[in-house]
């Protein structure tokens, strides 16, 4: 088995369910299944097979090298499960939809481009790969039209431009080591000058930071979730956002190397100040503002920011429990958010809404959902027995260990905003009383269930047995140069504090024990009323149980003018100035020979003018 026909499978079988689709309708979910769990099945059984393909291509002599390292194999085996996922649960989200055969062809593309990015042993194959994933999700975005145009146009601008800043630095690249094969540049790095290495990371920033939605430039994030399909946004926020993080840990920690990057610049404006501290506002702003969101996915975007904030302060940290974090949050934000929209996606398929203030006690309906989704806000909050505890606990240590203690406060000011927007979305779809119009609402689809439950386990599974992703990432730290940690499959074992979840497990299985025996010995409790309810002393009018329903009002009529994007704005005036300059341009154009004849006149007595004054 080679890498080469991992993709080749990937994309054939993409065009292959594409016209599947025009012959039977069933034919295209069955091959759009089959390759996607057949690729998981093919990297699963790669894992210890490290290898490097090496083959010729004519043109301009390049050579295509792929490559599975320890770090691929992690990153293609999030990229392959969470793709399958998201693909059996569109069998009941898309059905009805128009252009199904394109949908599937495009989440099978993208999936694949992504394999293509992390197997990658040249910078143009990874330029190369980067753009089909960066066009195939501009057209999913785009999916549904209308308003979704103008959000896929918003991001695939915003890529072109980051694309373009990293098509200079592969070049220069190339004009400076004469070769493209990362592993020949990161032997010959020594060759380049600091002041070098730093304009080539200030290009790749751009690049890497636009995909992985960075502040400053995540703007095109919430407007993309909020129109994009909800199955292919639990791909988009899972793990395709991820794609900058694996381009930073790439030159980070294997090309440059950590000894090296972390040298670059002067005093406080050291590249890694500088990322761990874009890092920490990516963490505060995005997380405070998703709590004033009313559109469940667009408040789960706005998240999606703050959590790619905890990955980029551990992983620039440059320690080996730094990168231990860092990494294990790519893997734990890949599982619960790709369930939380998974979980979003099946309300909305159900409610035909999004909107958290028209939704509520849908627990009664929609069971599975629900754990689902508190599983989901469980490991994004960090509590313990999810990975997400596991991750947030090793990048909050790193931190202390390296006495950043600001970066430590703002990170963990990031979790309470956390605490704040998980408990309004479990509340406002799933507690208090059942709106009358959801009635007679039935239960989500089994395949929407399937990929909820998987998930869910997948949740406190790793966070109860943290250890087995935590040898894996272990294994790449130390492959990297970094300090090798004793990790076992309870945690982690260090001189300044031990993880040990087999002890926090039991403890609370003892308090659960003891909650119960004191619940069951209380006095039974008994059924009124919907509408015989107080809410601060008062009757709750019908249908308005949640009292949550503009909770944040008065808070946000008095902040709500200081309450822009102000990002987002600079970027608008920015286009708009390029817009009215081709404007002028365009008008230079007018199409009448006779003004371009006036315009060489013009241009040669300019040039008389020139000669005769010496």
């Amino acid at each position: 088995m080679t890498l080469q026909l991992i993709l080749l499978i990937g994309f054939c079988g993409a065009i292959i369910t594409y016209f599947a689709g025009k012959i039977l309708p069933v034919l295209r979910e069955i091959f759009a299944v089959a390759i996607s769990l057949l690729l998981v099945g093919m990297i699963v059984y790669a894992y210890g097979r490290y290898s490097q393909e090496i083959a010729q291509f004519g043109f301009l002599n390049f050579k295509i090298v792929f490559t599975l390292n320890r770090l691929s194999w992690l990153f293609a085996i999030i990229i392959s499960s969470l793709s399958a996922l998201s693909i059996i649960f569109s069998l009941s989200y898309m059905k009805g939809k128009e252009r199904q055969d394109f949908f599937y062809m495009m989440m099978l593309f993208v999936s694949t481009s992504m394999l293509g990015i992390v197997f990658s042993g040249t910078f143009l194959q990874l330029f190369i790969f980067w753009e089909i994933m960066s066009w195939s999700t501009f057209l999913l975005i785009s999916y549904s039209k209308g308003k979704a145009v103008k959000a896929g146009l918003k991001y695939i601008t915003m890529s072109i431009i980051g694309s373009m800043a990293m098509l200079v630095a592969v070049i220069s690249l190339y004009l400076k080591f004469g070769t493209l094969e990362i592993s020949v540049i990161s032997q010959n790095i020594d060759i380049a000058s600091l002041r070098y290495l730093s304009c080539i990371f200030g290009l790749l920033f751009l690049g890497f930071g636009v995909k992985a939605a960075v502040v400053p430039l995540h703007t095109w994030l919430p407007d993309a979730h909020s129109e994009a399909p909800s199955p292919f946004s639990a791909i988009l926020s899972g793990i395709l956002i991820k794609m900058g993080i694996y381009g930073f840990i790439l030159m980070m920690y294997m090309v440059v190397g950590i000894k090296i990057f972390m040298t670059l610049g002067v005093g406080w404006m050291k590249f890694h100040y500088v990322f761990a501290w874009l890092g920490v506002i990516s963490i505060l702003i995005p997380s405070f503002i998703a709590i004033l969101q009313n559109d469940a996915k667009r408040l789960l975007a706005w998240s999606s920011v703050g959590q790619i904030g905890y990955i980029i302060v551990g992983i620039s940290m440059g320690t080996g429990l730094g990168f231990l974090g860092g990494t294990f949050h790519i893997f734990s934000h890949a599982v619960f958010k790709g369930l939380l929209f998974l979980t979003i996606a099946s309300v909305e398929y159900r409610t035909r809404t999004r909107d958290l203030d028209q939704l509520g006690g849908l627990i009664k309906k929609m069971p599975i959902t629900f754990l689902g989704g508190l599983i989901g806000v469980m490991g994004l909050i960090g509590i313990p027995l999810t990975n997400g505890f596991i991750s947030k606990w090793l990048i909050y240590k790193s931190l202390f260990e390296s006495n950043r203690m600001f970066l430590l406060l703002f990170s963990l000011i990031g979790t309470w905003a956390a605490i704040l927007y998980g408990y309004k979305i479990l509340h406002n779809v799933f507690l208090g009383q059942l709106p009358e119009k959801y009635r007679n609402m039935k239960r989500e689809p089994v395949f929407m269930q399937i990929p909820i439950i998987i998930l869910s386990l997948t949740v406190i599974l790793s966070g109860i047995f943290p250890g087995i992703i935590l040898k894996l990432i272990n294994n790449i730290a130390f492959s990297f140069g970094l300090e090798s940690l004793n990790v076992n499959m309870w945690g982690v074992v260090s001189e300044t504090g031990t993880l040990n979840i087999r002890n926090i497990f039991f403890g609370i299985l003892a308090a659960i024990a003891l909650v119960s025996i004191i619940f069951y010995s209380a006095k039974r409790s008994w059924k009124v009323s919907q509408d015989d309810n107080y809410a601060a002393g008062a009757f709750v009018p019908v249908e308005k149980y949640n009292y949550t329903v503009e909770f944040y009002a008065p808070l946000y009529k008095m902040i709500r003018k200081y309450l822009k994007d102000v990002i987002d704005i600079f970027y608008c005036w920015i286009a708009g100035l390029v817009d009215a300059l081709c404007n002028g341009i365009r008008k230079i154009y007018t199409g009448d020979i006779g003004t371009y004849v006036g315009y060489i006149l013009f241009f040669l007595a300019f040039l008389i003018i020139i000669y005769l004054r010496g």
